[in-house]
């Protein structure tokens, strides 16, 4: 066999393992579905809940408003003039949309070095750890998917600073988090008996 067809044949190999189900589950508003779906997040969501102590229904409502449920989302592209690509608008990545600084700060502080965005179980956990930490210094409740909401898109400083007031289009948003994980509250009491 020649060399180019070891290569190809590795290539094809090392592309069909580790590329993961990074699509966005079915009936999204359904959370019995979703965790029907994906038992995985789930496992990941009831981890988190129990370490700290988030609700599975508060983490459901800002993962779907965050990424969809889709373990690989990026921010879009920026252009210039309408054409010309300028880099992406954020560095977020991945279920929780982290951004690389606050990542980094998890990773550390967790002590969570091989941990990735684009891992449910990470994912969810970073989430836990980001509003453990908010409900501490800022005493917004754990169940408060719409204030938590705030205060993870602007940041603890930007919330305590009152910038999600300036942007009416982010407090619709929050409350739409809010209303979401209300409704997946009621939702998963039927399926998770």
């Amino acid at each position: 066999m020649s060399r180019v067809s070891r290569a190809s044949i590795l290539l094809l190999f090392l592309a069909s393992c580790g590329g993961g189900n990074f699509s966005a589950p079915r009936n999204m508003d359904d959370a019995c579905s979703v965790i029907k779906q994906r038992p995985q997040y789930l496992r990941a969501m009831r981890a988190t809940q129990s370490k700290w102590g988030v609700p599975i229904s508060v983490q459901m409502a800002i993962l779907y408003q965050e990424s969809k449920f889709i373990g690989n989302a990026r921010t879009p592209h920026q252009y210039a003039l309408g054409v010309i690509p300028m880099g992406r608008q954020s560095s977020a990545y991945g279920y929780a949309q982290a951004l690389d600084s606050t990542w980094d700060e998890y990773k550390k502080d967790q002590r969570r070095g091989g941990a990735r965005r684009d891992n449910i179980r990470d994912a969810t956990d970073f989430m836990g750890w980001y509003i453990d930490e908010t409900s501490a210094e800022l005493g917004i409740s754990k169940g408060d998917a719409e204030s938590q909401y705030l205060a993870y898109h602007e940041g603890r400083r930007g919330y305590a600073n009152g910038s999600y007031k300036a942007k009416g289009w982010l407090v619709d948003v929050a409350a739409r988090v809010g209303s979401r994980a209300q409704m997946y509250r009621e939702q998963l009491r039927r399926c998770l008996r």
